[in-house]
């Protein structure tokens, strides 16, 4: 048979499509005879023509994977005898390759100690004499190893010391390549009986790779991996060569005769250490080297008649290129400013950013632009309340150079400065938006690349500028127009379509004029069915749900039903991931305008959502595999390979998910799960009990997405989860059954300490500041029903406590480094904000008594960051966290003994905090001593004398304005405990001269409350203070920042004043101007 056999694979070789159909379908016929396995290993030994012998090893290896159980034993005996026999034999590296992978199949069903020859083999070869040899069986070793890591763990220590000896032979660069691919397989499932060997093995691993990349890039290339894998999964094997693995990595990475992909793949190895280890890089020096080595790859100018990737004028800005090494030295950048202490960073970064900026030469300008740019979301505090004045005329500056490539990184940096340093950066309005608008009607419609990046940092400023865009918006709204209806640029319609959205973000209801043309412009583009018009119609859909959500419900509501049944159309029609998604979000927008809209289509809306959820589409399994033969290995009761990697996801052993390579996940079916689980969220909550019959599946396929290997989809997931909690204690209110009851209590059982379990385990920080933020909205939200189970209380008080002590997993919760309590990343500091936000939250949500021993232990933690040596963010956010469980403490049974236990403790911190030089620090301060005051009731009145005290002095001599407001609403809360304790006659004339407030419109709340218990306790007081109150409340009418109820307060006093004391009141309202008559008049009668 095995000469036939070899015939039949000789056919296959040959290049005409009959002869291989032919040879196929006997090949196919011969698989059925049981002779197959000796014949083949007949072909693979005898054979004289190496693509044969391969061909045979290959088909061998399909058929142990599939059927070793099928195969007689005796088959199976020979063969592992024979594949050890032919493979130490063979010549040919191909066919070695193919044999070392057949073995690798075969240790999955038999293990090592029940193969002894393979084992004694790999020991022979490995330790020969002979270089070849040793080449050999390393490549064996490697891969058997490769795909069965576990089941060599006996034998670690034996190959570590095998390794320590390999490494050692620098002469053998083959060598070297799979003994270090081999340590990279093993490195995850080593145990800590193997981490003084590793250790010792990475100086000879550097200089190991310093060898093969004279040999070999691309293997080199590979076998860096072993620092990632090493960082993965046991960092502190290499945090004692810290310093030698980051010269090693920056003296490649400096090297420009190298290739791209090894400098790219040290550079990388770079950002992963800072992230981290990166206390480890400040304490060993070796911030200074890193920046060093990467500024002149940042600002390298590219080869000659080229340009970077990004400066390309058919660049989509998709980041397809961005795998070179000047985008990783930009994410170095990056990730030191959200990993290190702005401080520590600024002192050494600057100086580097500094001499690029006022450089000659237009790449070195470039590069300290985008060394801004990337610094502004990790470092938005300290450039925000430090630079940002110097950095923005640095960056227009450099909006009128003379070279496009340095006008394009200006562009770039101001829309990450307008994404990342807000509100501050708005402030500059009126410099920046004429600057951007005249620059972008400069511009040659031509060159698309640099029109996008125009529009890019306009759309990002202008997003936020809220009512400061209406005088800008005819100028924007005529220019938007004009591109829709007479551009011809699909590319630059999208533009213009997408910066809609970002008008309407800012401008809301003042949109309202221009509405009726922007839709008939989007109605052309939205109804389209042709390919290329399909980005312009994902991103119309995008700003339609924009304007949803902006417009306001009177003016969208009767597009509401249209929307719907456009979105449905869409899906039915177009197999698009960016298309569905853009429909998820517009049912989601119409949820929260006109639910009833959505209801009768739920059940279309959810099965799509969650086919989306379900779906395995767009995620590939990369199989090491000759699919040459895949066909060949067929059986009646089988599948074919094909099918079987088809159904990669579905249900692979084990064993079967190390051929995989590795994944990739198509973007685009990232972004559409992530944009199901957020509308599946908002839709149960708006359309409440409509979504009763789709929450139970809707919740499982959620819940299974909590572990998705994207962080974007973990995050989006948990939203959900918590969505579908407030969801469905909104229908309990409404419908306060039992069932309906327990359906909550069972729902915020699985919910919140899956909640808890990923705070404590999820290793990214984005994803847990999302958590927190949703845990303390569920919270909110469903108030002493998140604690009808007792143990909630314990468990997310303990995690709070985790978050600000750093124990959890994504701040290196089990973590060697010394910590420097007043200095840490910004984005440290923003993961413990969002955790101490819960306080105040819990504090409101349960009697204080049963919350007092965690407060306990909590309260120290907060009052640590009070220090002066602390950081502005931690003071200002310690005192405001005070301050709001004190305000917390008013509401709940119990809270007022508690208030006055914790009185002596909270005093003096908060008496402290208004001396802060810092004017956030000194308003969270003011407000925290109210709160006190309100909190304390009667008992806190022997702290009054002090605290007027305190307050006197500071009306004389505060100017910051939210300050001042603050001041006069704690001075209510004052009067509203114990209004017997306040000298009035001095307090409240004080208190009236400073009305209107000026910039904390909440707190007219707390001072026209106290102004109307004044009057029914004092009204000969407020009468003579009527003329100034009757003025301030002008300015509240008609304010939306202000709420409906404490206008009606307002009017209520002001109508208590015209019935009683019509002279006094006529003469004060005739002192205002007119326009402010109208509305005192106007409030007064609506009210």
């Amino acid at each position: 048979m095995a000469e036939d056999l070899e015939m039949i694979l000789s056919k296959m070789t040959q290049p005409d499509n009959a002869v291989i159909q032919q040879a196929t379908a006997q090949l196919k016929q011969a698989f059925k005879d049981p002779a197959i396995i000796p014949a083949l290993c007949a072909v693979m030994s005898g054979s004289q023509n190496p693509q044969i012998r391969q061909s045979a090893s290959v088909m061998l290896r399909l058929r142990v994977k599939k059927h070793w159980k099928k195969i007689r034993p005796e088959d199976r005996e020979s063969l592992k005898a024979g594949v050890l026999q032919v493979f130490m034999q063979e010549t040919e590296h191909t066919v070695q390759y193919s044999l070392s992978q057949l073995c690798a199949v075969m240790v999955k069903h038999e293990t090592p100690d029940r193969w002894p020859a393979l084992l004694e083999l790999l020991n022979q070869s490995t330790k020969s004499s002979n270089p070849h040899d040793r080449q050999v069986g390393l490549l064996l070793l490697n891969k058997v190893v490769e795909s069965n890591p576990k089941p060599f763990k006996p034998h670690y220590s034996q190959l570590l010391q095998l390794f320590r000896t390999v490494l050692l032979d620098l002469n053998n660069p083959t060598a070297l390549y799979y003994c270090i691919l081999t340590l990279t397989a093993i490195t995850a499932h080593t145990g800590t009986e193997e981490m003084n060997q590793m250790r010792s093995l990475i100086p000879s691993l550097i200089v190991a790779l310093q060898h093969l990349i004279k040999a070999d890039q691309s293997q080199a290339s590979e076998a860096m991996e072993v620092f990632n894998e090493l960082m993965e999964s046991e960092v502190s094997i290499i945090v004692p060569h810290v310093a030698d693995i980051v010269r090693f990595c920056l003296e490649v990475s400096s090297d420009i005769t190298l290739t791209d992909s090894l400098r790219v793949k040290a550079l990388s190895c770079v950002a992963f250490l800072i992230r981290l280890k990166s206390k480890t890089i400040l304490k060993q020096k070796l911030l200074n080297p890193i920046l060093q080595c990467i500024f002149p790859v940042l600002c390298a100018a590219p080869p000659p008649g080229e340009q970077d990737p990004e400066d390309e004028e058919d660049d989509s800005g998709d980041g397809t290129d961005n795998d070179n090494p000047k985008h990783c030295a930009a994410q170095i950048i990056d990730t030191m400013a959200l990993h290190m202490p702005p401080e520590k960073l600024f002192h050494q970064l600057m100086p580097f950013a500094q001499a690029s900026l006022t450089s000659e030469n237009p790449y070195e300008r470039k590069g300290g632009l985008m060394c801004l740019a990337v610094l502004a979301e990790g470092c938005a505090e300290h450039l925000r309340t430090k630079m940002l004045s110097s950095i923005l005329q640095t960056v227009c500056r450099c909006l009128s150079d003379s070279n496009q490539v340095v006008r394009s990184a200006s562009l770039f940096a101001l829309g990450q400065f307008s994404e990342h340093l807000q509100p501050d950066v708005s402030k500059y309005c009126e410099e920046l938006m004429p600057l951007l608008l005249g620059y972008l009607s400069s511009l040659n419609q031509a060159k698309v690349g640099h029109v996008t990046k125009a529009f890019y940092a306009l759309e990002n400023f202008m997003e936020n500028l809220g009512a400061d865009i209406e005088p800008y918006l005819p100028t924007l709204m005529e220019t938007m127009f004009s591109t829709l209806n007479n551009g011809e640029n699909l590319k630059i319609k999208e533009l213009a379509v997408s910066s809609i959205g970002a008008i309407a973000n800012a401008a809301k209801e003042l949109l309202v004029p221009y509405f009726p043309p922007v839709i008939e412009s989007l109605k052309s583009f939205l109804t389209s069915t042709t390919e290329e018009m399909r980005s312009l119609q994902t991103q119309s859909l995008d700003t339609l749900s924009v304007l949803a959500r902006t417009i306001g419900n009177d003016v969208f509501s009767p597009l509401a039903a249209e929307c719907v049944q456009l979105g449905i159309n869409l899906t039915e029609t177009i197999d698009d991931p960016d298309l569905r998604r853009c429909t998820y979000t517009l049912y989601s927008a119409v949820s929260t305008v006109s639910p009833d809209c959505l209801t009768p289509h739920l059940t279309a809306i959810t099965t799509v959502m969650l086919l989306a959820l379900k779906s395995n589409e767009g995620i590939t399994a990369h199989v090491e595999e000759d699919k040459t033969f895949v066909l060949l290995d067929d059986d009646d009761d089988d599948d074919n390979e094909v099918k079987d990697e088809d159904h990669f996801l579905g249900d692979k052993s084990e064993a079967d998910i190390h051929d995989v390579s590795q994944f990739t996940v198509e973007n685009a079916y990232i972004d559409e799960k992530e944009d199901a689980c957020n509308a599946l969220g908002e839709i149960a909550f708006s359309t409440g009990v409509a979504f009763q019959p789709f929450l139970e599946t809707s919740f499982q396929q959620v819940y299974g997405m909590r572990d998705f290997p994207h962080e974007d989809v973990r995050r989006a997931a948990f939203g959900a989860l918590g969505q579908f909690c407030r969801a469905q204690r909104q229908v309990w209110k409404e419908n306060p059954t039992e069932a309906n009851h327990q359906a909550l209590l069972k729902l915020l059982d699985l919910v919140l300490p899956c909640f808890v379990a990923a705070v404590q385990k999820e290793d990214e920080r984005q994803v847990v500041m999302g958590i927190l933020e949703t845990m303390n909205n569920v919270i909110k939200s469903c108030k002493e029903e998140a604690f009808k189970n007792p143990v909630h209380l314990k468990a997310i008080s303990c995690v709070i406590c985790d978050v600000l002590k750093k124990k959890t997993v994504c701040q290196g919760g089990d973590n060697d480094e010394a910590d420097d309590e007043d200095q840490q990343a910004e984005y440290d500091a923003m993961l413990q904000e969002f955790a101490g936000e819960g306080i105040p939250i819990l504090a409101a949500s349960v009697p204080a008594g049963n919350f007092a021993p965690y407060l306990n232990d909590l309260l120290p933690l907060l009052m640590s960051k009070t220090k002066s040596t602390c950081t502005v963010a931690d003071r200002s956010f310690s005192v405001g966290t005070i301050g709001e469980i004190l305000q917390a403490l008013v509401t709940v049974a119990g809270g007022q003994a508690l208030a006055n236990k914790l009185s002596n403790r909270l005093l003096p911190v908060l008496v402290a905090g208004v001396r802060d030089s810092d004017p956030e620090v000194r308003n969270n301060s003011v407000f925290g001593l109210g709160c006190l005051a309100q909190a304390t009731g009667p008992p806190g009145i022997t702290d009054y004398p002090m605290m007027l005290s305190v307050f006197s002095n500071m009306l004389t001599k505060e100017s910051d304005l939210r300050v001042i407001d603050n001041l006069c609403a704690a001075l209510c809360r004052m009067i509203m405990s114990n209004v017997g304790a306040v000298p009035l006659e001095q307090v409240v004339p004080a208190l009236v001269a400073r009305l209107p407030l000026k910039m904390d419109l909440e707190e007219n709340k707390t001072v026209f409350t106290c102004l109307a218990m004044l009057y029914t306790h004092s009204p000969a007081l407020v009468v003579t203070l009527m003329k100034p109150i009757v003025a301030a409340s002008s300015d509240v009418f008609g304010n939306k920042k202000v709420n409906k109820e404490t206008q009606h307060t307002l009017a209520a006093l002001m109508k208590e004043f015209a019935q009683h004391h019509s002279a006094d009141f006529q003469a004060a309202v005739t002192s205002l101007p007119g326009e402010q008559q109208a509305k005192l008049s106007l409030a007064m009668s609506a009210s």
